[in-house]
């Protein structure tokens, strides 16, 4: 005689589970614990239970299943440490749990993968592993996938050199022309940036010197010189000529087969570049409608020198110390407020410190609490002109505790930048190593059947064994062997 695992009125009655190949067993009134779950609803009716083994069957991960049949039997889900996190969030969206149900226990360990996914998504936007995009996905970028031209087959030769021209100064490593494109660039920004420090030297610059007439007494009179203005030496402007010459064109050569112009003028690196173009062009206007006092414009004109941020589009750690500083704003913020809130207090102790305790007013450095702001700041920072320094021993206790302070405060949070640099590096080289196509799994086959015992029928005390379709099956068959007997008899 058969037993009765299932027990649909039992709630103690033993349920068997297939997991992988792993076999699992349970009682019913476990997996009524966790109610509007999978696992909550067996029937035998559902397609994935096997009358002749008595068991249900689940093509998913075991090592996830211990630990969801485990939550159902203590009430706490833990993370296992032998699977990936999206695997396992997979696993919990199957059996119809939620990822809070974690135990705290465990929910540091279980969210290390979604930091990594985060950083991993990063990484795709920068296209640092990106050598030359395919033609696809420039015809998606510039928006011509749905273009009548393009489904048609024939797109026009115009935007066909759009395209070219676009990768061969966006894309460094597409191709020959592209490298060749990108040494030229950076051979310019290098010299325009030499040319600008080397024309500060006095070595190369000239000075225009007038002579005036003086008169010595009333019969007498004498040349005396006096110091007119300097300018650089000519071959500078025409060195400057020729860069910005070059930086006006690939600007515009960019701007005009950009697939998408308001991101291209929002640009930072492109900002800086019209900007640092254009003042030239604005400096040399004024200097030729003689307008000599032109301090001021020279110190804006230091803009060029931020030219070096275009470097960062050519080297991809460059652009990982960017991300990470990026990634880590909040915690640089918090440093800045931090520092900020100690300068102050430190320096409005020192004040009064020395105020207090020095016994000429005169002997005192600290004349005000600016002051006394400047000298935290040199000091939590851990440079230390010297330039002012307290001289009692209240105060030097002041300028000891702030000096350790300033130590800890700055230091505290510099692992959690340097940990996030080191994230973004080491995913960085792991990319690189990474075959760039993979292998793609094709659909699942149609599934089978579920197989229909052929056992015999002994007084219908099996018959709980089997489904309904099977049941109704097996009377229809005995009706028709009682009909061909009493056929036969007549």
């Amino acid at each position: 005689m058969a037993v009765n695992l299932l027990g649909s009125s039992d709630s103690d009655a033993r349920i068997i589970l297939n997991v992988g190949g792993t076999r699992f067993e349970t009682t019913k009134s476990t997996l009524k614990k966790l109610p509007a779950t999978r696992l909550s609803k067996l029937t035998e009716q559902l397609s994935y239970y096997d009358p002749i083994l008595n068991e249900y069957f689940f093509d998913r991960h075991p090592g996830v299943f211990s630990q969801v049949l485990n939550y159902y039997r203590t009430g706490k889900l833990h993370y296992p440490l032998n699977v990936c996190g999206p695997l396992f969030e997979d696993e919990l969206s199957y059996w119809g749990l939620q990822r809070e149900e974690v135990e705290p226990c465990c929910w540091m360990t279980y969210t290390k993968h979604r930091s990594t996914a985060e950083t991993l998504s990063i990484l795709d936007s920068l296209e640092l592993d990106t050598v030359r995009s395919s033609q696809q996905e420039v015809i998606k970028k510039f928006g011509w996938d749905d273009d009548f031209d393009y489904i048609q087959g024939r797109l026009p030769k115009y935007k066909k050199m759009m395209m070219i021209i676009w990768q061969i100064f966006e894309e460094p490593r597409s191709s020959t022309i592209a490298k060749v494109i990108t040494v030229i660039s950076i051979f310019f920004i290098l010299v325009s940036i030499l040319s600008f420090v080397l024309q500060t030297l006095s070595m190369f610059r000239i000075t225009d010197i007038d002579f005036v007439t003086v008169y010595v007494n009333k019969t007498t009179t004498d040349r005396t010189p006096t110091l007119s203005r300097q300018h650089v030496h000519s071959s500078f402007d025409i060195v400057e000529w020729i860069c910005n010459t070059w930086f006006i064109f690939e600007i515009m050569i960019r701007f005009i087969v950009s697939p998408n112009k308001k991101e291209f003028c929002k640009s930072f690196l492109n900002i800086i570049d019209f900007l640092a173009t254009s003042w030239f062009y604005f400096t040399w206007a004024l200097i030729k409608l003689n307008v000599n006092d032109n301090e001021a414009l020279d110190l804006l004109s230091t803009i060029r020198i931020m030219r070096l941020f275009k470097l960062f589009n050519h080297h991809p750690g460059l652009k990982v110390i960017i991300t990470s500083m990026k990634y880590s704003s909040s915690v640089l913020w918090l440093l800045i407020f931090f520092v900020l809130i100690a300068v102050a207090i430190f320096a409005a102790l020192i004040y009064y410190a020395e105020r207090m305790t020095t016994r000429h007013p005169n002997e005192n450095m600290f004349r005000s609490i600016p002051d006394a702001l400047w000298f935290n700041m040199i000091t939590m920072s851990t440079i230390g002109y010297g330039d002012l320094y307290p001289k009692t021993m209240l105060g030097m206790l002041v300028g000891a505790v702030s000096t350790v302070a300033g130590v800890l405060i700055i230091d505290l949070p510099m692992p959690i930048i340097v940990e996030s640099f080191a994230n973004f590096y080491t995913h960085l080289r792991a990319r690189s190593k990474l075959p760039k196509t993979r292998r793609k799994i094709g659909p699942a086959e149609p599934t089978v059947k579920k197989r229909t015992p052929v056992t015999t029928i002994d007084n219908g005390q099996n018959l709980k064994l089997l489904g309904q379709t099977a049941r109704t099956s097996m009377f229809s068959t005995k009706t028709v062997i009682n009909n061909n007997i009493k056929s036969s008899v007549a």
